[in-house]
């Protein structure tokens, strides 16, 4: 018995489920654009915004009914998307806080909180337009242990 006779063929999720998932994007998007669009940091209103938050709540309560479908990977996507954003974001100012006394510490800080606006804005489009192609998104796989 070769490996391809354990494949699980994933099942398909419902259109709830799908429209759920596309308002969970909006609510990133709408975060993102937020800041964008007033003097907040994109960083800062992604990760610190109401619509965010509420997306991030949102995908831990209907996590376990979307195990098993393609909308798992998004769900997987968009909780690394705002726990990645958050580690960068207060590794950037713990960086940079030091540095505030010679100035340097400003321009590192806005700088940092700039690319990961940009890289969390990616994560957001690259999301919504692989789930309006009704595509799943690639895992992050861990190592394997002794490789």
């Amino acid at each position: 018995m070769n490996s391809a006779d354990n494949k699980i063929v994933p099942r398909p999720p419902s259109e709830g489920l799908v429209h759920y998932t596309h308002m969970i994007y909006a609510l990133h998007a709408l975060a993102l654009l937020t800041g964008v669009f007033t003097s907040s940091s994109i960083a800062g209103r992604f990760l610190f915004g109401l619509p965010s938050i509420v997306a991030v709540i949102l995908n831990y309560a209907r996590r376990d009914e979307v195990r098993g479908s393609w909308l798992e990977t998004h769900f997987e996507w968009q909780i690394h998307t705002f726990w990645y954003a958050l580690l960068w974001a207060c590794l950037t100012l713990l960086v940079s806080a030091p540095l505030v006394v010679i100035y340097v510490g400003v321009l590192l800080a806005i700088a940092g909180l700039g690319v990961v606006g940009l890289w969390v804005a990616y994560r957001v489009v690259r999301g919504w337009l692989a789930l309006h192609a009704g595509q799943a998104m690639p895992r992050h796989e861990p190592a394997a242990a002794g490789a």
